[in-house]
């Protein structure tokens, strides 16, 4: 059979550069689906939503990760990829997405704006995978979406249509014969490297890929049995024993039989210990890995000596999936598989118990992370906290759910404190926090952690009046608990508070005090740090140069002794405004490099932010007008993801001020405009690649220059006006 002329695009050159996105690498080869490929390519260009359906394991998302890829050159902002299937809670849907699209957003505002925002102006395709269970929040979200955002091209994908105006659905059947064969055949060579179809077994093969109704997902796990068995064999056992094993209703879908039947013969081929480590599996919501196998999974009836063993013949038998990443080798399973599982774990009557374990277990990691996180492990306690936030939700989940266990949510959400203001996770920290707090519980130290950790991400967020409210009833019931620590760390906030809303004297007032208070704790961990260094801002902004500086020099030892980076970025801050306050810019824009180098890691807006206006000022002061409104202009754009400018604070906006001030002086208010103008068409990571950038030409090489705006970076080099001398406060900016 000659196959049909193949109009979709070939997937990009490897020696291209990386397209904009976050589609996952293809770890064995997609096979077949040609004409399925061609017809989703024409319906994307037809309408705006293209809503792919089908039953499970039919093979719907490798399909749209396939076409994403081809695809993904018609979309200058990229191609974005959001697995909701470990979504349960509606509420989270815009955070789930937020993460997809790679964004930080230290706001207040709901995050359904934030993602309105950032769509409103892009030209991308935004692919939803396993959206079926929140088929009704996911509909208005898109509807929202594609409303506010023309460039915007969604493709849906789960088990039903989103049933909106303009949807255009694309029911993805079985595989054909032809394509059935090629895809076991190639995976049965994966098993076994002698494979091939041939005369003596096409027929065999051809009347297996029948039987499985050319469900992928279904061929895979029958191809993986040719470790053990022949095609005959595996044809045998299914067609003679397992047709109906799971006892599903006769009503249900011919389909869903037969890949319930696929499943559960593979289920029954496994060994005892086999199924009993799938069902136990099951609740994991997304990534896990061995460790956390261990502890939950284990018990007498499966040692925990025996469980990698186990765990090793579902990866063989593709039960389970193993994933490689920076932080290590993960494993997961398909939805499929994982239902499936969850339903033999529930016929035991064990999922509660499963359940607790798996959020005791993530209790266990929430407070080791947070320990870590004053280390030098910092950046593996990131990566390891944001690839386990699946399982972190699903412990509060629970915890809320199980009666007298909300104390456990609250310390759960008070400790995670690193990830909601370190990873820049603002916006899903305050809806897990307030959601926590709205449960009736004793004043014990998990609410009062959970009341200063919401007030410090309130204070972040530029919500004074949330912070205001939840610091005061922290003080108020620490007092009245008698618990020193809830106590200091509720005055700190307070003065963090006061810091940002420009009231030095009670600022500095009370981060003394609290300071003082932790000393007596014999308390040292990167909050404390982070309260010297809001010390020294406080006193630096005031005009004692030197105060700040010997703060934060005392501050940077102890975090190169205990390797913190995250509030070393911040004293390095604070440095780098007293160096450019004594006239040393060269020495600012080093210790700027490192700053903002450390805040862009860690995604930390504001650090970043904060950061970028002084490299700006400093630029200007060098004598690069034109640099300096570039890069002013990309702070610009980062701002809105944090909060109003600089909390509408004199002190932290003096920078942009200053800077403002000096480079229009040199350009003039219209080609000033357009460097702002021109910055702001930068993405974060093209804006920080451009600020660290060493010189001009360096500059020039990293960004290229943008259609309409200024020349590049280094035109203007006549000096810029000199500042005022003498020593004071921060009017010599």
């Amino acid at each position: 059979m000659r196959r049909p002329h193949r109009t979709v695009p070939s997937p990009r050159d490897p020696s291209a550069p990386t397209a904009l996105g976050n589609l996952s690498a293809e770890l064995n080869r997609f096979v077949g689906r040609e004409n399925e490929l061609v017809r989703l390519a024409q319906l994307l260009e037809e309408s705006r939503l293209v809503t792919m359906v089908g039953v499970g394991g039919v093979g719907k998302t490798r399909c749209a990760t396939r076409i994403a890829a081809l695809l993904e050159k018609r979309y200058c902002d990229g191609v974005w990829m959001a697995e909701l299937s470990a979504i349960h809670d509606p509420e989270l849907l815009e955070h789930a997405l937020i993460d997809a699209l790679g964004l930080t957003d230290h706001t207040s505002r709901p995050p359904r704006t934030t993602l309105v925002e950032h769509l409103a102006g892009r030209r991308l395709l935004l692919v939803l995978d396993g959206f079926e269970h929140l088929v009704d929040a996911c509909a208005g979200l898109v509807r929202e979406l594609l409303r506010r955002a023309p460039g915007l091209r969604v493709l849906a994908v789960g088990r039903l249509p989103l049933e909106l105006d303009g949807e255009l659905t694309f029911p993805l059947a079985p595989m054909t014969d032809e394509d059935a064969m090629l895809l076991f055949a190639e995976r049965a060579a994966a098993v076994r490297p002698d494979f091939r179809l041939t005369d003596d077994n096409r027929a065999t093969t051809l009347e297996l890929c029948r039987r499985l109704d050319g469900i992928p997902l279904a061929l895979e796990l029958a191809a993986g049995r040719l470790r053990a068995l022949s095609t005959a064999q595996v044809l045998q056992r299914l067609d003679d024993r397992f047709r109906l094993l799971t006892g599903s209703s006769r009503s249900a879908q011919a389909r869903h039989q037969t890949l319930r039947t696929a499943i559960g013969w593979s289920h029954e081929l496994c060994a005892p210990e086999q199924r009993l480590l799938w069902a136990r599996l099951s609740v994991f919501a997304g990534q896990f890995d061995l460790e956390a196998v261990e502890y939950i999974c284990s018990g007498a009836d499966l040692p925990a000596e025996s469980v990698l063993d186990v765990l090793s013949a579902l990866l063989a038998q593709s039960v389970v999936l193993r994933e490689d990443a920076a932080h290590g080798t993960r494993y997961r399973m398909l939805d499929t598989v994982r239902e499936y599982g969850a339903e033999w774990l529930a016929a035991t009557d064990d999922t509660d118990r499963l359940r607790r374990r798996h959020r005791d277990w993530f209790l266990g990691l929430a407070t080791w992370c947070e320990l870590d996180w004053f280390s030098q492990r910092q950046g593996e306690v990131a990566a390891r906290a944001g690839s386990e936030l699946p399982n972190l939700r699903r412990a509060i989940e629970y915890s809320l759910e199980s009666p007298g266990e909300a104390h456990l949510a609250q310390y759960l959400a008070g400790t995670l404190w690193f990830l909601w203001v370190g990873c820049g996770r603002l916006s899903e920290g305050r809806h897990w926090l307030d959601h926590v707090l709205e449960e009736d519980t004793p004043y014990d130290s998990s609410r009062l952690k959970a009341l200063w950790v919401l007030g410090y991400v309130a204070v972040l967020q530029g919500d004074a009046v949330g912070a205001v409210a939840s610091l005061q009833e922290c003080r108020d019931a620490a007092e009245r608990a008698d618990d020193a620590t809830a106590l200091a760390y509720a005055v700190h906030r307070q003065g963090c508070l006061a810091l940002v809303t420009d009231d030095l004297a009670r600022a500095k007032e009370l981060l003394e005090d609290a300071l003082r208070r932790y000393q007596e704790l014999g308390e040292l961990n990167s909050n404390v740090l982070m309260g010297q260094v809001e010390l020294a801002m406080a006193v630096g902004f005031h005009g004692d140069l030197d105060g700040a500086a010997t703060i934060c020099e005392e501050v940077r030892e102890i975090c190169e002794d205990h390797g913190e980076r995250w509030t070393l970025s911040y004293a390095l801050y604070v440095l780098a405004f007293a160096a450019l306050q004594r006239d040393r810019p060269d020495r600012a824009r080093e210790l700027l490099g490192q700053s903002l180098t450390i805040s862009h890691a860690f995604h930390d807006l504001l650090g970043s932010v904060l950061a970028l206006e002084l490299l700006a000022l400093v630029t200007a002061i060098e004598g690069d007008a034109a640099e300096a409104a570039v890069l002013q202009g990309a702070a610009d754009r980062i701002w809105p993801s944090v909060g109003l400018p600089l909390f509408g604070s004199a002190y932290y906006g003096q920078p942009r001020v200053r800077c403002a001030e000096l480079a229009r002086r040199e350009l003039g208010d219209e080609r000033y405009a357009s460097g702002l103008r021109a910055g702001g068409q930068l993405d974060p990571d093209a804006a920080v690649a451009r600020a660290l950038a060493s010189g001009p030409e360096d500059r020039r090489e990293t960004t290229a220059r943008l259609p309409g705006t200024l020349p590049g970076p280094g035109k203007t080099r006549r000096p810029a006006a000199s500042r005022t001398s003498g020593r004071g406060g921060p009017e010599r900016w």
